[in-house]
């Protein structure tokens, strides 16, 4: 897999049935290894090692309704009240972050309604603060630590 610009972490692998799997200690469970997921897996032990962010307020591949659509956004994290906070989009290191990868998560975000979102592939990584009263979107020089 291709070195990213993340900390560095110890993921926990296995090979099952040919295949190459990572542990996901958020869905505490083995998943396929792809691209995708070498860097969703980098990002949460950045969010929960480098910047403070309690593994019990994420979720990986949870469910959403959109347009009469079935999807499933990335990362979810919440804040201690129960309320999104952030959503994160993880592309795999070969996908250029485009204007279509942005869109795809403000679609998500506009049925989950988190505060922040992300966009990712491990290489680059773009966040934003979304004020839920006037739409106004900020860019971020840094991804915000949890409070």
């Amino acid at each position: 897999m291709v070195k990213l610009n993340l900390p560095p972490c110890n993921l926990n692998l296995r090979e099952e049935n040919g295949k190459i799997e990572v542990f996901d200690a958020i869905r505490k469970r083995y998943v396929r290894l792809t691209p995708e997921e070498w860097v969703r897996q980098h990002f949460i032990h950045y969010l929960t090692g480098g910047l403070g962010y309690p593994r019990s307020l994420i979720s990986c591949e949870s469910g959403l309704k959109y347009n009469d659509l079935q999807k499933r956004t990335d990362i979810v994290v919440y804040d201690r009240a129960g309320a999104p906070f952030m959503i994160v989009e993880c592309k795999a290191p070969d996908v250029k972050l485009s204007q279509a990868a942005f869109d795809q998560a403000a679609c998500y975000n506009a049925a989950i309604r988190a505060r922040y979102l992300a966009i990712t592939n491990g290489l680059v990584h773009y966040c934003c603060h979304i004020d839920s009263e006037t739409g106004k979107i900020e860019f971020l020089n840094a991804m915000p630590a949890f409070r």
